[in-house]
Formats: C-alpha cells, sequence, structure tokens
C-alpha cells in the first residue's frame, strides 16, 4: 500500500475504490473508515508499517454504512478489539437490523456506479459500539467534533479536528480529476448539497475526503467552490 502522510499523526491509507485514514495522537490511534471487504490485511500491515500495534487502534470510525467503507469493520474489530463508532442514522444498516437506502442515481452515476462498484460485495455485519450525533465530541488522542451531514446516506457524519485545522468529510464532498465536489450516489442530492456547505462554512487548513486526494491548506476555500458535476 503507499501510504500517504497527510498532516503529522494522519495517514491516508488507499484501499482500492476508497481512502481510509489512520490518526495518532497521545499513543492511541483511530481508523476513520475501513475501505470493502477484505482490506483487512492490508489495514494490519499498514498498522505495523508505522509501528502501530493492533492493540494501540481504540477506535473505527465509520463515516456511513456504505459498503466500500464499512466493509472490512467486522474484521478489523475482530482482530483489533477496538470500538466501532457510527452515526446513529447508519447504525442499524451497520448491525445489519435492516437494509440501507439505495442511492437516487442521475444517469451520470449510473454509469459511474456501474465502473467502480460493478464488483463490490456487501460489507459483513459488524457490532456498533457507540452512536453518535451531531456535535457530540469524541476523545482521539485531540478532540474531535462530530458533524452530522445527512444527505449521501441517513447517518453519514464527519469530523472535525480543530487544534489540527483538519475535516474528514466521508462521501458528502469528494476529489475528482483535481476539482471538489459534491460526492456522488446519494440518497437525497438536496440534502447533501446542504450538508456541503455547512462543511465549507468551517474554517479548517486540511480537508480529506472518502475518494480523491486531500486538499492541503487553505481547505475552507477550496470547499466554497464545490461544483456538482454528476448531477
Amino acid at each position: 500500500m503507499d501510504l500517504h502522510e497527510v498532516l503529522p499523526g494522519l495517514h491516508l491509507l488507499p484501499l482500492g475504490i476508497s481512502n481510509a485514514y489512520l490518526w495518532r495522537a497521545a499513543e492511541r490511534a483511530t481508523l476513520i473508515d475501513t475501505g470493502p471487504p477484505g482490506s483487512g490485511p492490508a489495514i494490519r500491515a499498514a498498522l505495523q508499517h508505522l509501528g502501530v500495534p493492533p492493540e494501540e487502534l481504540r477506535h473505527i470510525v465509520l463515516t456511513h454504512f456504505h459498503d466500500d467503507h464499512a466493509g472490512s469493520a467486522a474484521d478489523v474489530a475482530g482482530w483489533s478489539g477496538a470500538r466501532v463508532i457510527v452515526g446513529a442514522g447508519d447504525a442499524a444498516f451497520v448491525r445489519g437490523e435492516q437494509p440501507g437506502p439505495p442511492p437516487a442515481f442521475t444517469p451520470a452515476e449510473q454509469q459511474l456506479h456501474a465502473v467502480v462498484a460493478g464488483d463490490l460485495r456487501p460489507a459483513p455485519v459488524c457490532r456498533v459500539d457507540r452512536e453518535v450525533a451531531d456535535q457530540d465530541v469524541l476523545d482521539l488522542g485531540e478532540e474531535a467534533v462530530v458533524l452530522s451531514v445527512p444527505g449521501h446516506t441517513p447517518g453519514s457524519i464527519a469530523l472535525h479536528l480543530p487544534a489540527s485545522g483538519l475535516l474528514i468529510t466521508g462521501d458528502t464532498i469528494a476529489e475528482h480529476q483535481g476539482q471538489v465536489v459534491l460526492g456522488p450516489f446519494n440518497i437525497d442530492r438536496d440534502g447533501a448539497w446542504r450538508s456541503l456547505q455547512h462543511l465549507a462554512a468551517l474554517d479548517v487548513e486540511v480537508a480529506c475526503f472518502g475518494h480523491g486526494q486531500p486538499v492541503i491548506g487553505s481547505a475552507s476555500l477550496a470547499l466554497r467552490r464545490a461544483t456538482d458535476p454528476f448531477g
């Protein structure tokens, strides 16, 4: 895996069609998203490469329930013992209590989805140790504020780490061909756009997305210039 240090303490883990992020502070580690099913060995190898023992992984934060982000949560939680944290609106889907709602595809998204997710396997059922809501605060070695950003899924969340000027957006926002864009495959496109605007109002220097490359430096400005090429 080609690990990328976004900023001190934060590494991007490219896991096929999606990104996961490893945050490490105060001798504890947090994994944000887990990639598609089968990503567990790559995640474990990345931890080993970075000198992070499995028992140091305290939390797994899932930005939403989709298979390319929650696909390896059960595996990683099993071998690490990490607590699984999910937005309350998506928790039932992660636990397998009911199927998650499908996206309302635009024509452009229908074509894109067939290309990028045609072979994606379903995520195994995973326990949820904590359901979170808007403005909940997580102690990840540094204070992280949970932001509710519905639209991509009912319970999509983002993480804001004010002390580091860092925002992790999940799939509400993406980077595509060098541009910051509204993430595709939403259940509620208007709601997702409102969530994007909410995130763009924050004062952040670094923004990390579920798909595409991070924006490092003046991220708030880049978010405010986001477009919707798949609409």
